[in-house]
């Protein structure tokens, strides 16, 4: 690594937004215990330990996690390592650029050159290596003033994500310029563009100056930056309380593809780095199921503490308890335990389970959410 290099990613800084309670994985998923707090692969870690652990090669004592008030207990129990200044405690969500722009504000003020790197708390990846070998080239593209987000290669139509879509080589081993963000797609139209080599999955991972991205939501979000500003002027001095009490409330929920991405792209002000690295956003249960069982069919998977009988059975089981399961002649079942809820359905329904926790909301059942 040259020293222009070494000088990049020593001003890089990375930032773990653990929010949003994962209702496709209720009843695991609470409120209280959202699914980033969970080992959901079976690597005797959370999903949250998993992703810190990933980041330390690159981000050794300069790892800043964003999360809600209701969570700092077990954060700090799951992060032990974590230093109390690197940890942002939202009062309420309100959404990803108001998490991601304050981690980039305290940090910018704390050292203005900073870069920051946004990696969700809740992804797998398997291939570490790669992960870093994309991480250090997006610091350095972003180092040049840019905003680079790093694009999944799709290996299927998916409709559940949304996508990028890249333009002309850039000065980097494998940099693209990014033409513009795309929603999700219909299945006709996801086909076509993962037909075309043009486009990526996007996976929300966002790396750039703490600077730009405070200067592109500056001309989007006025307001929203304003209230940023005033937080992070009282971050570190007796003021930031009160402060946090006046502004947090106020400030605008809206999704970082929105509010900077979307804009900054048709500025010419993003870019793309194609990972060469196996990434799972384990969105539902269905997803955890092909996780575990790597492609092979016909096996049930067991995450947890259960007692299991399996006859005939594949799928996965997800227990919160200790009691005995017993699976007879049941395909692609999903089956989840907890204390006080039990979810039963098949892997393609898996989806659904969203709208089954809406119902909860509008029947008054707010004690199991």
């Amino acid at each position: 690594m040259n020293s222009s290099k070494s000088t990049n990613l020593e001003n890089f800084f990375a930032v773990i937004p653990a929010g949003g309670v994962g209702s496709r994985l209720w009843p695991l998923s609470r409120a209280s215990a959202p699914k980033f707090l969970h080992d959901l692969t079976g690597s005797g870690q959370t999903l949250l330990q998993d992703t810190w652990d990933r980041l330390q090669p690159i981000a050794a004592g300069k790892t800043m996690v964003v999360t809600g008030n209701v969570h700092a207990h077990a954060v700090e129990q799951q992060l032990p390592e974590l230093d109390e200044k690197n940890l942002i405690l939202e009062p309420s969500p309100r959404d990803s650029t108001a998490a991601i722009a304050l981690a980039a504000a305290v940090l910018a003020l704390r050292q203005p050159n900073v870069i920051i790197g946004s990696f969700a708390a809740d992804h797998v990846i398997l291939d570490q290596d790669e992960f870093h070998k994309s991480v250090i080239e997006a610091v350095d593209v972003a180092a040049t003033g840019k905003i680079v987000t790093i694009g999944l290669r799709p290996t299927e139509p998916s409709v559940g994500f949304g996508y990028i879509q890249k333009g002309e080589r850039l000065d980097s081993p494998t940099a693209c310029a990014v033409l513009k963000f795309v929603e999700k797609p219909s299945i006709k139209v996801a086909k076509q563009y993962v037909d075309s080599g043009d486009y990526f999955w996007n996976a929300g991972m966002f790396i750039a100056p703490a600077k730009l991205l405070l200067e592109v939501l500056a001309k989007t979000e006025p307001e929203l930056h304003a209230g940023i500003v005033e937080i992070a002027k009282a971050w570190d001095t007796p003021a930031r309380e009160s402060v946090m009490k006046s502004q947090w409330p106020k400030l605008k929920r809206i999704a970082i593809d929105y509010a900077i991405a979307e804009p900054a792209a048709e500025q010419g002000l993003v870019a793309v780095i194609p990972a060469e690295f196996e990434w799972h956003d384990v969105g539902d249960f269905a997803a955890i199921a092909e996780l575990q069982s790597q492609g092979k069919k016909g096996n049930l998977a067991v995450l947890g503490s259960a007692k299991v009988l399996s006859d005939s059975s594949s799928g996965i089981l997800v227990s919160d308890t200790n009691r005995l399961i017993a699976l007879i002649g049941l395909e692609d079942v999903i089956v989840v335990d907890t204390p006080d809820a039990l979810l039963i359905t098949t892997k393609e329904h898996a989806q659904k389970v969203k709208s089954l926790v809406d119902v909860l909301k509008q029947t008054g059942h707010s004690e199991l959410l």
